[in-house]
């Protein structure tokens, strides 16, 4: 369906702008944008975040993780862009890379006029073609592996939601259609970069990496998987001591022997809640000018708020156009602003708000980009060490939140059973929609079934040898945020995963077997990990202790019993290998 052309469409191309110009050129036509007091642009979307409900495979079987469409619906859908595209006549060209050196890809963005603020996230995460080209085919034409075409006010309204992203796996292009949020354009590239680098032999990673400098002087690298909400770039961009260096925060390829193949140029953060004091390096680059950000709440001089919640009269009357023209109800927005409802009548004691006044409560899922240049002491993105620490967040939360702060697998098909759950509780990026949840790796982007990841990772653990895997709480323990503030529960806090890491990595934690579980958890109780139960509270390591310390110890084992059937019936319907789901039972 799709042509190998680069520039497919008889339209004005814009070139390869640089950032100052994508800057005037999103002023100009992206709707719902705002000039910040750092210089930089913050855009209210419609979507505050990725929708995998409206995103379909184009095939006639079911051999994919996703929704599929039939090839004669998603042709007359390409054509509807392909006028659309037509019809405004000028179309924004990004020409990059993702990752690079031998296992990089090229890639083509094309997007309307008024999609130019995610032309400009995007450009800072690719590679540009001088990164990674000879001066020979930097004086050839452009030839792409991967093609994405992104029409944000095209709305479909005979589908749901008003949009479609259509995937064509077969000609490596994905068509974004009526969605306006940065991450579809992210993610429709490194959805098909899964299944590319599948077919290859690797395994993208749903995690960030960095390098990390041994005790010997010999450096390695380190991944951590994570959904969105587990910490995983906080984790990546936090330091331990000198020890390590951020390389990315998001995805990555893995291959054989452990080799380690990167994609973006800069970093996608979640910034609700973010602060100098707890994320400095993170905080200064996003408050810097060279930042795009999204969904983020602006003050009316245009200094940010990254805590804010419940919007009063006064935010709603000064945002009231830009509110009605991502979505909310015109008469409740003027509702509101007249006094005709109150918070207390539409936003319940969860914070959660009724249906139709989500305007109400500011997203928490406001995100930033910025360049890998702007993060201090980043690894050398060119030499990339081989990966010999492996692990995955898991934010617990909720009553029977009870996974320990670290734990250590035992082995290959333990970790593969883990990283096979991706076990977390849902945050608000998944707005409405919170609770436990698991996600196979991590990764809602592998398009193919997910089952083939554990076998993929096994294949791929069996010539890697050496390598630690571990999972880390970066949530809670036996309660959440009300319960800890009543001192019902307790936090993980960003210090405490730094802690828990430089200990890991320094090889000075003395373990000690889980009884129910099988992996090995810290051992509190041992001298040589005095130093450890300093910086974070024993009942967070053990968190046993917690529940027998509140004489809660029938729902610890209640929760032991459930986690040991709900994850051996969760990895059954992958048809995963039996020496897995064991490696799960403990």
């Amino acid at each position: 369906m799709a042509t190998r052309d680069p520039r497919p469409f008889d339209v004005e191309y814009i070139e390869n702008p640089g950032q100052p110009e994508l800057r005037e050129l999103a002023m100009a036509h992206t709707p719902c944008v705002q000039p910040t007091a750092a210089g930089s642009i913050n855009k209210v979307s419609r979507n505050k975040a990725r929708m995998a409900k409206y995103t379909y495979i184009i095939d006639t079987e079911d051999r994919w993780s996703h929704q599929i469409m039939d090839p004669d619906t998603a042709r007359g859908l390409i054509e509807r862009q392909a006028k659309y595209i037509a019809d405004k006549g000028k179309l924004i060209a990004i020409d990059g890379y993702v990752g690079l050196g031998a296992r990089s890809f090229g890639t083509t963005w094309l997007y309307t006029p008024e999609g130019a603020n995610i032309a400009g996230m995007q450009q800072i995460l690719a590679f540009p073609r001088s990164d990674v080209e000879t001066e020979e085919q930097l004086a050839s034409a452009f030839e792409p592996t991967f093609r994405l075409y992104y029409t944000p006010d095209l709305k479909l309204d005979d589908m749901s939601g008003g949009q479609a992203i259509i995937v064509d796996m077969e000609n490596w292009t994905t068509h974004v259609i009526g969605a306006d949020y940065f991450g579809e354009s992210k993610k429709g590239i490194l959805r098909m970069l899964n299944h590319y680098v599948y077919q290859e032999g690797g395994l993208v990673l749903h995690a960030g990496a960095k390098a990390v400098t041994a005790a010997d002087g010999g450096k390695l690298t380190m991944t951590i998987m994570g959904l969105s909400g587990t910490g995983k770039t906080t984790t990546t961009f936090s330091k331990q001591g000198d020890l390590t260096e951020p390389i990315q925060d998001d995805m990555v390829a893995l291959w054989p022997h452990g080799a380690l193949s990167i994609t973006e140029n800069g970093c996608f953060a979640k910034t609700d809640g973010l602060s100098f004091e707890t994320e400095p390096v993170l905080f200064t680059a996003t408050t810097g000018s060279d930042a795009w950000l999204e969904n983020v709440f602006l003050e009316a001089d245009g200094s940010f708020d990254f805590i804010k919640g419940v919007l009063g009269v006064e935010d709603v009357t000064r945002l009231r156009d830009i509110l009605i023209a991502t979505g909310a109800k015109a008469e409740n927005v003027d509702k509101y602003i007249a006094g005709g409802v109150n918070v207390d009548d539409v936003v319940n004691s969860q914070g959660i708000p009724a249906d139709g006044w989500d305007f109400v409560v500011w997203t928490q899922n406001g995100r930033s980009i910025v360049p890998m240049s702007s993060i201090p002491e980043a690894a050398d993105l060119h030499n990339v060490p081989q990966v010999k620490s492996m692990g995955i967040l898991n934010r617990d939360e909720g009553r029977d939140a009870a996974m320990p702060g670290i734990v250590r697998f035992t082995s290959p098909e333990q970790a593969a059973g883990y990283f096979m759950l991706g076990e977390t509780s849902k945050t608000s990026a998944a707005g409405k929609d919170r609770g436990k949840t698991r996600s196979p790796f991590t990764q809602p982007f592998f398009p193919a079934k997910h089952g083939l990841q554990a076998k993929r990772f096994a294949e791929l653990a069996a010539t890697m040898s050496g390598v630690t895997m571990w999972l880390m709480n970066t949530g809670y323990i036996g309660g959440e945020a009300s319960d800890a503030k009543e001192n019902n529960a307790l936090k993980v806090k960003i210090r405490h995963s730094s802690a828990m890491l430089e200990a890991l990595l320094s090889g000075t934690i003395k373990w000690k077997k889980d009884p129910d579980f099988g992996y090995e958890i810290v051992d509190v109780d041992a001298p040589e990990n005095a130093s450890l139960v300093d910086q974070v509270p024993a009942e967070i390591l053990n968190p046993s202790r917690f529940y027998e310390g509140r004489g809660r110890r029938a729902d610890y084992e209640q929760w032991v019993s459930q986690m040991k059937e709900a994850r051996t019936a969760f990895l059954r319907q992958f048809d995963v290998s039996d020496a897995i789901v064991a490696a799960i039972a403990g």
